[in-house]
C-alpha cells in the first residue's frame, strides 16, 4: 500500500535501461521461486506467442518504441500474460503502477488515473498500469479506466483468463487492442525446461532430467509455463535432498504427488484405452467408463477427440433407445471447444455416464450398413416418376410429380405411395429394437409402413 493508502505499487524506471531487458531486482533474487527467476528479461526471450512478437506487432512497438497504448492480455494461465506485462513494466521509460482486481477499488483507479495524470503533465512521463485479473473488475471499476485509457494518461496492460467479449464493458474493450495468447506446445514446454536446467538464473546445469522424467512434467503441464517450472524446482529440490544429481521419473512423481501414467498418445494406450472407454459405455458400467476418461484426461488427451468418440458412440450404440443421447454428445463437443482442460472433465464426465447408464441398441447401424450393402450390389433403381423433380420447364411432359400424393394433404399426414425404387421396394432396412424409447418407434413404423404400402 502506497502512502496514499491505495491498494497498488509504483514503480519509477531505473535511469536509462537498456532497451528491451528487465532492470529490477526480482529476477536476481536468488532466493525467488524458480518460476520468477526465470521470468523472461525481453521480448526475445519469451517462449510461444510468435504471432504477437513478430516484427512491426503492436506488442513490439510498445516495447520497442514506447508508444501509448491500451492492450487486453487474454489466454489461460501459465501462457505468459503477466511476463508480458513485466517485460513491457521493465523495458518503457514510463512509471509502471500495478493494480490488482482483486484488491483494488473504484477509489484505488481513480487515485492511479490522477497520478498519472499529474505526472504526465508535470513531467512529461507517462505511466503503464498493468491490471491482472481484469475480468474481475466491475462495470464501475471498468468504467474508472476509461478516461485514463481515453486521454492515453496511462498505457493499460490488462490480463484475463475469461472472455473478454464477456468479461469487459464494450467501451474500455472497443479502446484497447485484444491479444490473444495460446496454450504453449509440449514443445514449448520442453523448450522452458531446458533453460531452467541450464540458465544461471535458474538451476544452472545443477541437475539432469532423465527423459522419462522431463516427459511426464511436459504432460503435468498442460501447458502452463509457470506449472511446469514449480514442478521443475519441487523435483530438483527432491533430488538435492538425496545427495543426487539426477531427477529421475520416481523423483519426479514423488515430488508433484501425481504418478506418471502410461498412456501414448500416439500409440497402443492410446488405442486400449478408447477402446476400453468405449466399450465400457457400451457395456453400460458407468464406473469403468469413468475410470478410462480419468486416465485419458490424466495423460492429457485432446479433449477433442474425446468428444468426437462419444457423438459417435450415442449414435452407434444407443440411437432411438434414448433420441436425446447424441443432443447430449454434442452439446458435451460444442462446451468442450469453449473450454478446455481442466473443466471439460467435467463436462465430458456428464457425457460419459449419460450414455452409459442410456439403453442400447445399435438398430441405426445396422440399418444404414443393410441400405449401403444394397447400394453396392447395385440394387439402385430409377428414382419413382411421382418422386422426381417437377420444378422445371418440361419436367411435367416427362411426367415427373404426375401423380405425387402430399402426404399433408391427409389428416394422418401420410399417403399410400411407393417412394422406393422398384428393386427394394420390398426391403426392410430398419430393424426397430425393443429397449427404451425405440419401443415407441417400433410401434410407429409398423403403423406407417402399413399405410404407406396400402396394407
Amino acid at each position: 500500500m502506497n502512502d496514499e493508502g491505495a491498494l497498488f505499487e509504483v514503480r519509477t524506471p531505473a535511469p536509462a535501461p537498456p532497451p528491451g531487458t528487465l532492470a529490477g531486482a526480482e529476477a536476481d533474487y536468488v532466493g525467488a521461486p524458480l518460476a520468477v527467476r526465470m521470468r523472461p528479461q525481453s521480448l526475445d526471450e519469451i517462449i510461444g506467442q510468435q504471432h504477437l512478437l513478430r516484427e512491426g506487432t503492436p506488442l513490439r512497438q510498445l516495447v520497442e518504441q514506447d508508444q501509448a497504448m491500451a492492450l487486453v492480455l487474454w489466454g489461460p494461465p501459465g501462457t505468459g500474460k503477466t511476463t508480458l506485462a513485466y517485460v513491457v513494466s521493465r523495458a518503457t521509460k514510463r512509471h509502471f503502477v500495478e493494480l490488482s482486481a482483486v484488491t483494488a477499488g473504484v477509489k484505488d483507479v481513480r487515485a492511479v488515473m490522477d497520478r498519472a495524470r499529474k505526472e504526465l503533465v508535470r513531467t512529461g512521463t507517462g505511466t503503464v498500469l498493468f491490471v491482472d485479473e481484469v475480468h474481475r473488475f466491475s462495470k464501475t471499476q471498468q468504467d474508472a479506466l476509461l478516461p485514463g485509457v481515453e486521454n492515453r494518461w496511462v498505457s493499460l496492460v490488462a490480463a484475463t483468463t475469461e472472455n473478454p467479449f464477456f468479461a469487459l464493458i464494450s467501451p474500455l474493450l472497443s479502446r484497447s487492442l485484444l491479444l490473444t495468447l495460446e496454450p504453449l506446445t509440449d514443445a514449448d514446454i520442453d523448450q522452458v525446461l531446458t533453460r531452467a536446467l541450464e540458465d544461471e538464473r535458474g538451476l544452472g546445469g545443477s541437475v539432469t532430467l532423465a527423459d522419462e522424467a522431463r516427459e511426464h512434467l511436459v504432460r503435468l503441464a498442460g501447458g502452463d509455463a509457470r506449472r511446469v517450472l514449480t514442478y521443475l524446482e519441487a523435483a530438483a529440490n527432491a533430488a538435492e535432498r538425496r545427495d543426487d544429481r539426477t531427477i529421475d521419473l520416481p523423483t519426479a512423481e514423488r515430488a508433484v504427488d501425481r504418478a506418471a501414467i502410461r498412456y501414448d498418445r500416439a500409440g497402443d494406450q492410446h488405442y486400449d484405452v478408447t477402446s476400453a472407454l468405449i466399450k465400457s459405455i457400451r457395456g453400460s458400467d458407468a464406473d469403468a467408463a469413468l475410470h478410462y476418461l480419468a486416465r485419458m484426461v490424466e495423460a492429457g488427451e485432446d479433449p477433442r477427440f474425446l468428444a468426437r468418440r462419444l457423438v459417435i458412440l450415442a449414435s452407434e450404440d444407443i440411437g432411438l433407445a434414448d433420441p436425446t443421447a447424441l443432443q447430449t454428445a454434442v452439446a458435451a463437443a460444442q462446451a468442450v471447444q469453449l473450454i478446455g482442460w481442466p473443466e471439460a472433465q467435467i463436462t465430458l464426465a456428464h457425457a460419459v455416464i449419460t450414455l452409459a447408464l442410456a439403453p442400447k441398441s445399435n438398430s441405426v447401424v445396422k440399418a444404414i450398413a443393410a441400405a449401403v450393402s444394397d447400394v453396392r450390389a447395385g440394387l439402385v433403381g430409377p428414382v419413382p416418376p411421382q418422386l422426381r423433380d417437377a420444378h422445371y420447364a418440361g419436367a411435367k411432359h416427362l411426367g415427373h410429380g404426375r401423380s405425387y400424393a402430399y402426404a399433408h394433404d391427409d389428416p394422418r399426414g401420410v399417403v399410400a405411395q411407393q417412394y422406393a425404387p422398384d428393386v427394394v421396394m420390398d426391403k426392410q432396412y430398419y430393424e426397430p429394437g425393443t429397449r427404451g424409447a425405440e419401443r415407441d418407434y417400433a410401434d410407429r413404423y409398423t403403423r406407417l409402413k402399413k399405410i404407406v404400402r396400402g396394407e
